[in-house]
């Protein structure tokens, strides 16, 4: 097969396009302001324009060829300093990653007839994983639309504290449980153990300052307008972050690994701010642009978080406020069933006196807040269905529940929450279906999006979505749990 190969680099997001020079034979530099990169081949490159290098080379059955970059500072691009890799170095390489990786996914213990998309889940969750710091990023990309055309475009190359701590959960229930701790340590340390320093996203490497600006010269996708770098999510208050941080810490107990002090210091400070910070209103797990409500996923996640306090505190026999925490954990319950009841129906709510529903209420059971076979947990699935159910797949919530323009795809993490709630409620026939059509969304690769235009058959969102993957490994150890694995 004959194959033509164009190398165009573009620095800063495609404003800066380099000078490329030649280094030695089929070796180049390119050199942009703060970045650089050493381009090499096993088959001729050539000077194609001022910016870009051009080639061709002919591959047939069993045959390798090789392009490589290496990013370095451009002060370093000198011919001392320059190792330029052979092609032995690149096989050998190639041959390690992929002994690594097949080994890492050979540990998956999963069972049945959806073990190969769990496991290709989970080498996606952690190929998000940022092995120095523990982070896990919510997607390699940034703006891709959930509205072709559209406002929705958000920058997702960051790591938010909920959506990692769902990730490491599934990667446990595989098996992989060095992970957790990974996360659990990185969490603690770029907070600075304060509960006052808590972000609820941070960057991979666990940067603090992530402004959101727009870059006006990219076109963006589809011509999908504005291209976002950065997340103003960073500023706003999801209070559910405080259950998330505890329930990694009681599920690292559970393990039976006691906290040391400087660990419990935090844990107690989270607690803290929980039992005083619960009843305000916030953003909620969709990060909502509009007005602060009282969402009644985020005060279970505060239940939470105060009731895994409790029984650490007490099992463990530290100090601490726990009669503080009890008090609370009752005025949240209280609360919740009071104003984020609605009684008429029987089923619980998207916020305080705001009688909408929400996908988000499936997740309701993890939080322990509630059993999945409670009757009111039952009608809150079959109401979640009948309002925000289409072509066999979830929305998150009803159309203007956001403020935002445009009307978005079915979200298929919450497709995938509906199976798991579904099974355990023993519904195992219903369940197998909607995951199959779930299943359809994906590509040839198993690569899932974050939502899903079932009309269009068409992607949505950014690409692969950490949160829908790890949805999916949820579903199908909810399967195996309840079918003995079969």
């Amino acid at each position: 097969m004959e194959i033509s190969v164009e190398v165009m680099p573009r620095f800063e997001y495609g404003a800066v396009k380099p000078w490329i020079r030649s280094y030695r034979k089929d070796h180049f530099i390119a050199l942009g302001g703060s970045h650089g990169l050493l381009i090499s081949g096993d088959f001729p490159l050539h000077m194609n324009h001022r910016h870009d290098l051009a080639g061709s080379c002919t591959i047939s059955k069993g045959k390798r060829l090789r392009l490589s970059f290496l990013c370095r500072k451009p002060e370093d691009l000198d011919e001392e300093a320059v190792d330029v890799p052979d092609i032995h170095e690149l096989d050998r390489r190639m041959e390690e990653t992929l002994a690594w990786w097949k080994n890492w996914s050979s540990r998956s213990q999963v069972k049945g007839p959806y073990a190969g998309v769990v496991r290709r889940s989970a080498v996606v969750l952690k190929g998000l994983t940022n092995a120095p710091t523990g982070a896990i990023a919510a997607a390699p990309t940034t703006s891709l639309p959930e509205v072709r055309g559209g406002v929705r475009n958000w920058d997702y190359r960051f790591s938010w504290i909920r959506d990692s701590a769902f990730t490491v959960r599934s990667l446990a229930a595989l098996g992989h449980i060095g992970e957790a701790d990974g996360f659990r340590r990185f969490v603690e340390r770029t907070a600075a153990g304060s509960a006052e320093e808590i972000q609820v996203v941070f960057g991979v490497g666990g940067e603090r300052l992530l402004q959101e600006f727009e870059i006006a010269a990219l076109e963006g996708y589809g011509g999908s307008k504005p291209v976002r770098v950065g997340n103003a999510a960073v500023k706003q208050i999801q209070l559910d972050v405080y259950g998330e941080i505890l329930d990694l810490a009681w599920t690292w107990y559970c393990r039976g690994h006691e906290p040391e002090q400087d660990y419990w210091d935090f844990l107690v400070d989270v607690l803290n701010a929980t039992a005083e910070k619960w009843h305000r209103p916030d953003q909620g797990i969709w990060e909502i642009r509009g007005k602060p409500r009282q969402f009644v996923q985020s005060k279970a996640m505060c239940w939470s978080a105060l009731d895994r306090g409790v029984k650490m505190t007490e099992e463990l026999g530290r100090e601490a406020p726990v009669d503080q925490w009890k008090k609370a954990r009752e005025e949240i319950r209280r609360a919740i069933e009071e104003r984020g009841y609605d009684r008429d129906r029987g089923v619980f709510i998207q916020a305080f006196d705001f009688p909408r529903m929400d996908s988000a209420l499936l997740l309701l059971p993890i939080t322990g807040f509630i059993d999945y076979r409670d009757e009111r947990m039952i009608r809150t699935t079959d109401a979640i269905r009948e309002e925000l159910e289409e072509h066999g797949f979830l929305r998150r919530y009803g159309d203007g529940d956001d403020g935002l323009e445009g009307r978005e795809g079915a979200f298929l993490a919450c497709t995938f929450w509906l199976v798991e709630c579904l099974v355990r409620q023993g519904k195992t026939k219903e369940a197998h279906q909607i995951f199959q059509k779930a299943l359809s969304a994906g590509n040839d690769l198993l690569l899932f999006s974050e939502q899903y235009d079932p009309l269009k058959g068409e992607m949505l969102g950014n690409f692969p979505q950490g949160l829908t993957h790890l949805s999916l490994i949820s579903a199908v150890v909810a399967f195996n749990e309840m079918e003995g694995g079969k």
